[in-house]
């Protein structure tokens, strides 16, 4: 869980956010404890009483055949893009720094990439996704820890003497509290940094499905808090990273790598790591943890869609095990090129630091999700069922409204990861008008 959580976003997006947000997403990170909290003594008793194979099985219990529908569909898009950006952020860094010095295409390079993933997911299952993520999870942190090793050898620092320097002051700010109209307030960060957990973890076949394999409720909630403690402290060692990556680049005048004419903070660390005489081990162990960071995630990713779209949309579990043995193959083939093709559009429409844009979708796909498990867990009416997806996309287009607003007609006001809140209660409102009296 630590290595889908972590994914090569965090291994080089988070470090790359640390000049122009310093470690203002620490403040986003604890409101994720809170909602690892929520997610382990409120949702996981439901999916453990209910026995789901797919979380959304419990809304088709609950309200009925459309709801079920909206938010099997809202995770699979969030889903989707999700793994998307994992991908794409780790298919550039292999492209520039690798692929492009032997003339291979960026399409062949993605293929290539996920072609790995389907071969090792393809008959192993969520087994076989459990035990390579811990091992790939292992790998990438060693390789955080030996690049800050590295680096901080090469600056002639102890540890100690990093975390006294005022260099490591100039990017260290944490709470930023001055201005509510500000993106990176505090309030804002962690109430989003809370939902988009409860969502992305609570309310997402992917995460979820780690957690249905323990074997019952108390493992399920041990492994989650656990989980939770060690990734704030994970985190917080790349925003560290982060920081030691733009001091060393400043000392030894490094320029920010270009993508396409453009400088694109996601490199710098494995232009650091590969190119900047650190030596070789560095750059392998770097190499190592960026690739075991994409994987991690992105193949119970991939699992997980096909176990969404088998169930959720094909109705497999009704099946022969032989015809739904079939179907599960070719979905995750179907699947695979989905991915494929999303990634690769990426190269051309994507404009901002991947975590951020990663963050800023989940406030989009996942408010429907928020918005029926939260009415359907914290009231007993019942809905007329048949409207429910004109209530989820009635919320996403308000929300979509709202975050293209410019800041000057809200008085300088800037909505940041509190879209994904605001999202779920507009679809809590407009559920609860569509009760039945």
């Amino acid at each position: 869980m630590v290595g889908a959580s972590l994914s090569g976003v965090t291994f080089i997006s988070v470090p790359g956010w640390v000049e122009s947000s310093q470690f203002s997403y620490m403040q986003v990170v604890f409101g994720y404890f809170l909602g690892y909290m929520v997610t382990a003594f409120v949702l996981l008793p439901v999916y453990y009483k209910k026995n789901v194979t797919s979380i959304y099985q419990y809304l088709d219990e609950r309200f009925g055949f459309v709801s079920y529908k909206v938010g099997a569909i809202s995770f699979f898009v969030s889903r989707v893009l999700g793994a998307a950006f994992r991908l794409f952020l780790v298919a550039i860094v292999l492209q520039q720094f690798v692929f492009d010095a032997w003339n291979v295409p960026f399409e062949i390079t993605v293929i290539l990439s996920i072609l790995l993933i389907w071969i090792y997911t393809f008959k192993g299952g969520i087994k076989t996704i459990v035990w390579t993520d811990t091992l790939q999870t292992l790998f990438m942190l060693v390789s955080v820890g030996l690049s800050i090793y590295f680096i901080l050898n090469k600056l002639e620092w102890t540890f100690a003497d990093f975390l006294k320097s005022p260099e490591l002051a100039t990017y260290s700010k944490t709470f930023f509290v001055d201005d509510l109209a500000d993106k990176n307030h505090l309030l804002k960060s962690f109430l989003g940094g809370m939902f988009i957990t409860i969502c992305m973890t609570g309310l997402d076949q992917d995460m979820m499905q780690k957690n249905l394999t323990c074997r019952n409720l108390k493992d399920a909630q041990k492994n989650m808090v656990s989980f939770s403690i060690v990734l704030v402290i994970v985190t917080f060692v790349f925003m560290l990273l982060g920081a030691l990556l733009f001091i060393y680049a400043e000392k030894y005048n490094i320029a920010m790598p270009l993508m396409d004419g453009s400088p694109k903070s996601d490199l710098l660390f494995p232009e650091i790591a590969l190119n900047s005489g650190l030596g070789i081990t560095v750059a392998i162990t770097f190499m190592l943890g960026l690739i075991a960071a994409a994987y991690s995630s992105a193949d119970s990713a991939l699992t997980s869609l096909t176990t969404s779209f088998c169930v959720d949309f094909l109705n497999t579990e009704k099946k022969s095990e032989k015809d739904a043995k079939t179907t599960r193959q070719r979905t995750h083939i179907g699947m695979s090129v989905l991915l494929v093709l999303v990634v690769i559009a990426f190269k051309y429409i994507l404009d901002r630091n991947v975590i951020d844009g990663l963050l800023t979708v989940a406030s989009y796909t996942y408010g429907p999700l928020l918005g029926l498990f939260s009415f359907g867990i914290f009231t007993k009416h019942q809905v007329k069922d048949k409207y429910v997806w004109v209530v989820a996309l009635l919320s996403l287009s308000i929300i979509v409204s709202l975050g293209k607003l410019p800041a000057e007609t809200l008085g300088g006001y800037v909505f940041g990861y509190e879209l994904l809140p605001l999202n779920g209660l507009f679809t809590f409102i407009g559920l609860w008008l569509i009760r039945k009296r």
